[in-house]
Protein backbone atom coordinates (compact mmCIF):
# COMPACT_ATOMS: atom_id res chain seq x y z
CA UNK A 1 0.00 0.00 0.00
CA UNK A 2 1.47 3.68 0.04
CA UNK A 3 0.88 5.73 2.46
CA UNK A 4 3.06 9.07 3.38
CA UNK A 5 4.63 10.11 6.74
CA UNK A 6 3.72 13.41 8.39
CA UNK A 7 6.11 15.34 9.21
CA UNK A 8 6.49 16.64 12.95
CA UNK A 9 9.57 18.58 13.17
CA UNK A 10 12.52 18.70 11.24
CA UNK A 11 13.35 15.49 12.15
CA UNK A 12 10.40 13.64 13.56
CA UNK A 13 8.07 11.70 11.03
CA UNK A 14 4.62 10.19 12.21
CA UNK A 15 4.71 6.88 10.65
CA UNK A 16 1.32 5.89 12.59
CA UNK A 17 -1.81 4.20 11.27
CA UNK A 18 -5.73 5.43 11.56
CA UNK A 19 -8.00 2.91 12.72
CA UNK A 20 -11.53 4.86 11.02
CA UNK A 21 -13.68 1.39 12.45
CA UNK A 22 -12.69 1.45 16.03
CA UNK A 23 -16.00 1.74 17.97
CA UNK A 24 -14.87 0.18 21.05
CA UNK A 25 -11.66 -0.06 23.23
CA UNK A 26 -11.51 -1.06 26.54
CA UNK A 27 -15.56 -0.77 27.20
CA UNK A 28 -15.62 2.41 26.20
CA UNK A 29 -16.94 3.55 23.09
CA UNK A 30 -14.46 6.07 20.92
CA UNK A 31 -14.97 7.99 17.20
CA UNK A 32 -12.22 5.46 16.10
CA UNK A 33 -8.53 6.04 17.08
CA UNK A 34 -4.81 6.21 15.80
CA UNK A 35 -1.89 4.33 16.66
CA UNK A 36 0.60 6.79 16.78
CA UNK A 37 4.37 5.74 16.11
CA UNK A 38 7.38 8.20 15.80
CA UNK A 39 10.39 8.19 13.22
CA UNK A 40 13.75 10.20 14.54
CA UNK A 41 15.97 10.82 11.51
CA UNK A 42 19.17 11.63 13.24
CA UNK A 43 22.68 10.33 12.88
CA UNK A 44 20.84 7.11 14.09
CA UNK A 45 17.33 6.51 13.25
CA UNK A 46 14.88 5.83 16.00
CA UNK A 47 11.65 4.01 15.77
CA UNK A 48 9.24 5.28 18.51
CA UNK A 49 6.48 2.52 19.17
CA UNK A 50 4.86 0.58 16.51
CA UNK A 51 1.45 -0.30 15.81
CA UNK A 52 -1.43 -2.64 16.43
CA UNK A 53 -0.96 -5.59 13.86
CA UNK A 54 -3.24 -5.89 11.55
CA UNK A 55 -1.42 -1.91 10.48
CA UNK A 56 1.58 -3.15 10.23
CA UNK A 57 1.93 -2.45 6.07
CA UNK A 58 0.53 0.83 6.95
CA UNK A 59 2.84 1.85 8.95
CA UNK A 60 5.87 0.26 6.99
CA UNK A 61 4.60 2.16 4.20
CA UNK A 62 4.76 5.83 6.14
CA UNK A 63 8.54 4.94 7.00
CA UNK A 64 9.51 3.81 3.31
CA UNK A 65 7.94 7.02 2.31
CA UNK A 66 10.93 8.57 4.47
CA UNK A 67 13.38 5.84 4.83
CA UNK A 68 14.34 2.69 4.17
CA UNK A 69 13.13 0.44 6.84
CA UNK A 70 16.63 -1.38 7.63
CA UNK A 71 18.28 2.03 8.09
CA UNK A 72 16.40 1.99 11.46
CA UNK A 73 18.88 1.42 14.14
CA UNK A 74 16.17 1.65 17.45
CA UNK A 75 13.35 0.56 18.05
CA UNK A 76 11.82 2.17 21.55
CA UNK A 77 8.74 0.51 22.80
CA UNK A 78 7.52 3.40 25.95
CA UNK A 79 4.02 0.86 26.15
CA UNK A 80 3.86 -2.95 25.76
CA UNK A 81 -0.10 -3.35 24.85
CA UNK A 82 -0.43 -4.99 22.25
CA UNK A 83 -2.03 -1.53 19.65
CA UNK A 84 1.52 -0.08 20.37
CA UNK A 85 3.19 -3.44 19.64
CA UNK A 86 0.93 -6.11 17.68
CA UNK A 87 3.54 -5.77 14.93
CA UNK A 88 6.38 -5.11 16.96
CA UNK A 89 7.96 -8.82 16.45
CA UNK A 90 7.10 -8.67 12.38
CA UNK A 91 8.70 -5.38 12.36
CA UNK A 92 12.20 -6.98 14.55
CA UNK A 93 12.15 -9.07 11.53
CA UNK A 94 11.88 -6.72 8.91
CA UNK A 95 14.17 -4.06 10.42
CA UNK A 96 17.32 -6.24 12.81
CA UNK A 97 17.90 -3.17 14.47
CA UNK A 98 21.06 -2.96 16.33
CA UNK A 99 18.42 -2.16 19.59
CA UNK A 100 15.30 -2.98 20.92
CA UNK A 101 14.87 -0.51 23.57
CA UNK A 102 12.01 -0.92 26.61
CA UNK A 103 11.50 0.08 30.64
CA UNK A 104 12.90 -2.55 32.87
CA UNK A 105 8.67 -3.64 33.21
CA UNK A 106 8.64 -3.27 29.36
CA UNK A 107 11.41 -5.72 28.74
CA UNK A 108 9.41 -8.46 30.96
CA UNK A 109 5.90 -7.83 29.00
CA UNK A 110 7.53 -7.66 25.92
CA UNK A 111 8.98 -11.01 26.31
CA UNK A 112 5.90 -12.52 28.48
CA UNK A 113 3.43 -11.30 25.24
CA UNK A 114 5.78 -12.49 22.30
CA UNK A 115 7.80 -15.01 23.73
CA UNK A 116 10.77 -12.39 21.98
CA UNK A 117 14.14 -13.82 21.68
CA UNK A 118 16.02 -10.67 20.49
CA UNK A 119 18.00 -8.81 23.14
CA UNK A 120 16.37 -5.68 24.78
CA UNK A 121 17.86 -3.48 26.43
CA UNK A 122 16.26 -2.26 29.51
CA UNK A 123 16.55 1.47 30.56
CA UNK A 124 15.10 3.19 33.57
CA UNK A 125 14.26 6.73 35.07
CA UNK A 126 17.50 9.43 33.77
CA UNK A 127 18.69 7.24 31.21
CA UNK A 128 19.66 8.48 27.76
CA UNK A 129 20.70 7.10 24.71
CA UNK A 130 22.90 8.91 21.81
CA UNK A 131 21.62 8.84 18.29
CA UNK A 132 24.97 10.97 17.63
CA UNK A 133 22.97 14.34 16.68
CA UNK A 134 20.52 14.07 19.12
CA UNK A 135 19.65 12.26 22.44
CA UNK A 136 16.58 10.68 23.99
CA UNK A 137 16.06 10.51 27.70
CA UNK A 138 13.55 8.65 29.16
CA UNK A 139 10.82 9.16 32.35
CA UNK A 140 9.70 6.25 34.33
CA UNK A 141 5.97 6.96 34.30
CA UNK A 142 4.66 3.20 35.92
CA UNK A 143 1.39 2.31 36.33
CA UNK A 144 -0.05 5.14 33.83
CA UNK A 145 -1.75 3.08 32.76
CA UNK A 146 0.39 -0.04 32.59
CA UNK A 147 3.66 -1.27 34.47
CA UNK A 148 6.09 -1.30 32.19
CA UNK A 149 5.05 2.77 30.63
CA UNK A 150 7.56 5.10 30.37
CA UNK A 151 7.87 8.30 28.55
CA UNK A 152 10.82 9.27 25.88
CA UNK A 153 11.95 12.49 25.51
CA UNK A 154 13.75 14.05 22.67
CA UNK A 155 16.29 16.87 24.22
CA UNK A 156 17.62 18.99 21.74
CA UNK A 157 14.04 19.13 19.79
CA UNK A 158 11.69 19.26 23.08
CA UNK A 159 9.87 16.57 21.71
CA UNK A 160 7.87 14.57 24.79
CA UNK A 161 6.58 11.00 23.45
CA UNK A 162 4.07 10.06 26.22
CA UNK A 163 2.79 6.80 25.35
CA UNK A 164 -1.19 6.89 26.51
CA UNK A 165 -0.79 10.55 28.35
CA UNK A 166 -2.54 13.11 26.98
CA UNK A 167 -3.76 10.91 24.02
CA UNK A 168 -7.42 10.76 23.09
CA UNK A 169 -9.02 7.64 20.60
CA UNK A 170 -10.35 10.09 18.09
CA UNK A 171 -10.06 9.00 14.53
CA UNK A 172 -8.90 12.10 12.03
CA UNK A 173 -6.45 12.95 8.85
CA UNK A 174 -5.23 15.74 11.29
CA UNK A 175 -2.25 15.50 12.73
CA UNK A 176 -1.63 18.56 15.29
CA UNK A 177 -4.34 19.58 17.73
CA UNK A 178 -4.41 22.90 16.33
CA UNK A 179 -6.03 21.44 13.42
CA UNK A 180 -8.97 20.37 15.35
CA UNK A 181 -11.80 22.03 17.09
CA UNK A 182 -10.93 22.56 20.69
CA UNK A 183 -14.62 21.81 22.45
CA UNK A 184 -13.95 17.66 20.27
CA UNK A 185 -10.38 17.82 21.78
CA UNK A 186 -11.76 19.04 25.27
CA UNK A 187 -14.55 16.53 25.19
CA UNK A 188 -12.19 13.48 23.96
CA UNK A 189 -9.12 14.46 26.03
CA UNK A 190 -11.56 14.11 29.02
CA UNK A 191 -13.12 10.59 27.72
CA UNK A 192 -9.83 9.48 27.30
CA UNK A 193 -8.64 10.44 31.02
CA UNK A 194 -11.80 9.37 32.27
CA UNK A 195 -12.06 5.63 31.07
CA UNK A 196 -8.36 4.82 30.81
CA UNK A 197 -6.00 6.77 33.38
CA UNK A 198 -8.65 8.13 35.77
CA UNK A 199 -7.77 5.17 38.19
CA UNK A 200 -4.23 6.54 38.53
CA UNK A 201 -4.92 9.86 39.91
CA UNK A 202 -2.81 9.79 42.95
CA UNK A 203 0.18 9.04 40.16
CA UNK A 204 -0.87 11.49 37.72
CA UNK A 205 -0.19 14.27 40.57
CA UNK A 206 3.25 12.51 41.16
CA UNK A 207 3.74 12.68 37.74
CA UNK A 208 2.86 16.29 36.70
CA UNK A 209 5.24 17.44 39.85
CA UNK A 210 7.94 15.35 38.73
CA UNK A 211 7.58 16.73 35.01
CA UNK A 212 7.50 20.18 36.61
CA UNK A 213 11.16 19.57 38.58
CA UNK A 214 12.08 18.14 35.50
CA UNK A 215 11.80 21.47 33.59
CA UNK A 216 11.81 20.26 30.37
CA UNK A 217 11.39 22.53 26.73
CA UNK A 218 8.15 21.09 26.10
CA UNK A 219 7.85 22.41 21.96
CA UNK A 220 5.68 18.96 21.45
CA UNK A 221 4.08 16.38 23.49
CA UNK A 222 3.45 13.45 21.18
CA UNK A 223 1.20 10.44 22.68
CA UNK A 224 0.54 7.48 21.17
CA UNK A 225 -2.95 8.12 20.54
CA UNK A 226 -4.76 11.14 19.02
CA UNK A 227 -3.67 14.33 17.65
CA UNK A 228 -0.02 16.07 18.77
CA UNK A 229 0.60 18.70 20.92
CA UNK A 230 2.14 22.13 20.07
CA UNK A 231 -0.88 24.83 20.77
CA UNK A 232 -2.37 23.44 24.10
CA UNK A 233 0.53 21.82 25.60
CA UNK A 234 -0.09 23.89 28.87
CA UNK A 235 -3.92 23.77 28.49
CA UNK A 236 -3.96 19.24 28.63
CA UNK A 237 -1.46 19.52 31.58
CA UNK A 238 -3.86 21.82 33.20
CA UNK A 239 -6.38 19.61 32.74
CA UNK A 240 -4.55 16.99 34.09
CA UNK A 241 -4.02 18.26 36.91
CA UNK A 242 -7.63 19.32 37.59
CA UNK A 243 -8.74 15.98 36.34
CA UNK A 244 -6.66 14.23 38.99
CA UNK A 245 -7.75 16.23 41.91
CA UNK A 246 -11.40 17.20 41.33
CA UNK A 247 -13.41 19.56 43.35
CA UNK A 248 -17.02 18.72 43.94
CA UNK A 249 -18.89 20.77 41.83
CA UNK A 250 -23.07 21.94 41.63
CA UNK A 251 -23.48 19.87 38.62
CA UNK A 252 -25.43 16.33 39.55
CA UNK A 253 -25.74 13.11 37.66
CA UNK A 254 -28.64 11.09 37.81
CA UNK A 255 -28.21 7.66 36.12
CA UNK A 256 -30.43 5.13 36.12
CA UNK A 257 -32.28 2.42 34.47
CA UNK A 258 -36.13 1.58 34.26
CA UNK A 259 -38.59 -1.21 33.53
CA UNK A 260 -42.29 0.37 33.82
CA UNK A 261 -40.98 4.20 33.75
CA UNK A 262 -41.65 4.35 37.94
CA UNK A 263 -37.51 4.64 38.69
CA UNK A 264 -38.01 7.00 35.65
CA UNK A 265 -40.52 9.23 37.62
CA UNK A 266 -38.43 8.86 40.42
CA UNK A 267 -35.60 10.51 38.46
CA UNK A 268 -37.22 13.48 37.58
CA UNK A 269 -38.42 14.39 40.47
CA UNK A 270 -34.80 14.41 41.99
CA UNK A 271 -33.59 16.30 39.14
CA UNK A 272 -36.35 18.91 40.38
CA UNK A 273 -35.29 18.82 43.73
CA UNK A 274 -31.94 19.45 42.72
CA UNK A 275 -32.64 22.47 40.42
CA UNK A 276 -35.18 24.24 43.47
CA UNK A 277 -31.70 23.57 45.84
CA UNK A 278 -29.47 25.75 43.12
CA UNK A 279 -27.66 22.16 41.73
CA UNK A 280 -27.36 21.57 37.82
CA UNK A 281 -29.15 18.30 37.20
CA UNK A 282 -27.97 15.91 34.46
CA UNK A 283 -30.09 12.90 33.50
CA UNK A 284 -28.59 10.28 32.10
CA UNK A 285 -31.08 6.98 31.18
CA UNK A 286 -28.19 4.18 30.85
CA UNK A 287 -30.76 2.79 28.04
CA UNK A 288 -29.28 6.17 26.36
CA UNK A 289 -26.03 7.17 27.30
CA UNK A 290 -22.98 4.35 26.94
CA UNK A 291 -21.04 4.10 30.29
CA UNK A 292 -18.30 5.56 29.17
CA UNK A 293 -20.41 8.96 28.14
CA UNK A 294 -21.72 9.08 31.62
CA UNK A 295 -18.04 8.51 32.92
CA UNK A 296 -16.81 11.46 31.16
CA UNK A 297 -19.52 13.92 32.25
CA UNK A 298 -18.66 12.70 36.07
CA UNK A 299 -15.03 13.89 35.98
CA UNK A 300 -16.60 17.65 36.90
CA UNK A 301 -20.11 16.52 38.58
CA UNK A 302 -20.50 16.93 42.52
CA UNK A 303 -22.70 14.34 42.54
CA UNK A 304 -23.82 10.57 41.50
CA UNK A 305 -27.48 9.77 41.77
CA UNK A 306 -28.32 6.06 41.08
CA UNK A 307 -31.45 4.56 40.14
CA UNK A 308 -32.92 0.88 39.39
CA UNK A 309 -35.73 -0.91 40.08
CA UNK A 310 -35.45 -4.41 42.13
CA UNK A 311 -34.82 -6.92 39.93
CA UNK A 312 -34.20 -10.78 40.81
CA UNK A 313 -33.35 -9.62 44.00
CA UNK A 314 -30.76 -7.17 42.44
CA UNK A 315 -30.25 -4.60 40.34
CA UNK A 316 -30.91 -4.14 36.58
CA UNK A 317 -27.65 -5.42 34.49
CA UNK A 318 -27.28 -2.40 33.41
CA UNK A 319 -27.27 -0.72 36.73
CA UNK A 320 -25.10 -3.79 37.98
CA UNK A 321 -22.75 -3.26 35.18
CA UNK A 322 -22.37 0.68 35.23
CA UNK A 323 -21.36 0.17 38.51
CA UNK A 324 -18.48 -2.43 38.08
CA UNK A 325 -17.15 -0.28 35.57
CA UNK A 326 -16.99 2.90 37.78
CA UNK A 327 -15.88 0.93 40.16
CA UNK A 328 -12.68 -0.15 38.33
CA UNK A 329 -11.89 3.29 37.25
CA UNK A 330 -11.92 4.56 41.38
CA UNK A 331 -14.16 7.20 41.27
CA UNK A 332 -14.64 8.87 44.62
CA UNK A 333 -15.08 12.78 44.41
CA UNK A 334 -18.72 12.52 44.29
CA UNK A 335 -21.35 12.50 46.60
CA UNK A 336 -23.73 9.64 46.38
CA UNK A 337 -27.04 8.75 46.42
CA UNK A 338 -29.38 5.96 45.32
CA UNK A 339 -32.97 5.71 44.47
CA UNK A 340 -35.60 3.16 42.62
CA UNK A 341 -38.96 1.09 42.39
CA UNK A 342 -39.69 -2.65 43.61
CA UNK A 343 -42.67 -5.08 43.56
CA UNK A 344 -42.01 -7.18 46.84
CA UNK A 345 -38.41 -6.86 47.77
CA UNK A 346 -36.75 -2.88 48.37
CA UNK A 347 -33.22 -4.29 47.61
CA UNK A 348 -32.24 -1.91 45.11
CA UNK A 349 -31.71 0.79 47.43
CA UNK A 350 -29.31 -0.74 49.65
CA UNK A 351 -27.28 -2.36 47.10
CA UNK A 352 -26.45 0.63 44.88
CA UNK A 353 -25.26 2.46 48.49
CA UNK A 354 -23.47 -0.55 49.44
CA UNK A 355 -21.53 -0.62 46.15
CA UNK A 356 -21.26 3.66 46.16
CA UNK A 357 -19.85 2.80 49.96
CA UNK A 358 -17.66 0.31 48.83
CA UNK A 359 -15.90 3.00 46.61
CA UNK A 360 -15.31 5.43 49.62
CA UNK A 361 -18.22 7.49 47.96
CA UNK A 362 -19.99 9.66 50.78
CA UNK A 363 -23.73 8.38 51.06
CA UNK A 364 -26.01 11.24 50.86
CA UNK A 365 -28.98 9.90 53.12
CA UNK A 366 -30.15 6.29 52.64
CA UNK A 367 -32.20 7.09 49.61
CA UNK A 368 -35.58 6.44 48.21
CA UNK A 369 -37.35 3.47 47.71
CA UNK A 370 -41.12 3.25 45.62
CA UNK A 371 -43.22 0.16 46.16
CA UNK A 372 -44.41 -0.50 41.96
CA UNK A 373 -45.24 3.29 40.86
CA UNK A 374 -44.77 6.09 43.23
CA UNK A 375 -47.16 8.56 44.69
CA UNK A 376 -47.16 11.76 45.70
CA UNK A 377 -45.13 11.02 48.83
CA UNK A 378 -43.05 8.76 47.10
CA UNK A 379 -42.39 11.86 44.27
CA UNK A 380 -41.99 14.36 47.70
CA UNK A 381 -39.84 12.34 49.13
CA UNK A 382 -37.50 12.04 45.33
CA UNK A 383 -37.59 16.06 45.83
CA UNK A 384 -36.11 15.89 48.71
CA UNK A 385 -33.04 13.98 48.55
CA UNK A 386 -32.45 16.06 45.74
CA UNK A 387 -32.85 19.22 47.41
CA UNK A 388 -30.85 17.38 50.19
CA UNK A 389 -27.99 16.99 47.35
CA UNK A 390 -27.69 20.16 46.69
CA UNK A 391 -27.73 21.82 49.61
CA UNK A 392 -24.54 20.35 50.23
CA UNK A 393 -23.12 20.66 47.34
CA UNK A 394 -23.36 24.17 47.80
CA UNK A 395 -21.22 24.02 51.22
CA UNK A 396 -18.95 22.38 50.19
CA UNK A 397 -18.12 23.50 46.24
Amino acid sequence: MKAQAIKINERVYWVGAIDWGLKEFHGYQTRGTTYNAFLILADKVALIDTVKAEFKNEMLARITSVIEPEKIDYIISDHAEMDHTGCLPEVIDVVKPEKVIASKEGEKALREHFGLQHEITAVGEGDKISLGSATISFIETKMIHWPDSMFSYLVEDGVLFSNDAFGMHLASSERFDDEIDRGILDYEAAKYYANIIMPFANLVTKLLTKLDGLNLRLNLIAPDHGPVWRRDIERIMKQYSDWAEPKRTLKSLIVYDTMWHSTEKMAGAIAEGLLAGGAKPKIMPLGVFHDSDIVTELLDSGALIVGSPTFNSGLLPPVAGFLSYIKGLKVRHALGAAFGSYGWNPGSVKLINETLTSMRIEIAGEGVSAKYVPDQQALDQCFKLGAEVADKLKKES
